[in-house]
């Protein structure tokens, strides 16, 4: 008896959590729905094919960042960042049918490997010196 309970319930919850997103994207209509869903599957194509490009960009990005230690450090992040983003767009292509993360939205940031190549802006307050007394 508890058995069954048990199983009906969480039946219920199931069903329940697998059709509220039905239900939240009612109001869209199909069209915007398969718009996106193909921008989601070009995006990870694209980003699969061109995720070899993360190699020379961290590399460029690390040594204007380090310097000198940007020779070494550079390459490593961008093997990192080709294995990344390549999974990503791989994920991407893979669940284009499904509306995650958001709704539709990117996984990755910046979206596509020709994004995000400017310098990292300084974003604290810069500290203001006191001034010395005589």
């Amino acid at each position: 008896m508890k058995r069954t309970l048990l199983f009906s319930t969480m039946l219920t919850v199931v069903v329940v959590a697998c059709l509220l997103p039905v239900a939240a994207r009612a109001d869209q209509q199909p069209e915007m729905i398969v718009e996106k869903m193909a921008v989601k599957l070009t995006r990870g194509v694209t980003n699969v094919v061109t995720c070899v490009a993360e190699l020379p960009k961290q590399s460029v990005l690390t040594v204007r960042e380090l310097g000198g230690a940007g020779y070494v450090v550079g390459p490593l992040k961008g093997i990192g960042m080709t294995l990344y983003r390549g999974f990503m767009g791989l994920t991407e292509t893979a669940f284009f049918l499904v509306p995650q993360p958001g709704y539709y939205d990117p996984t990755i940031d910046p979206t596509y490997v020709w994004e995000g190549w400017e310098p990292k802006r300084e974003t604290s307050p810069p500290l203001q010196e006191e001034p010395k007394q005589p």
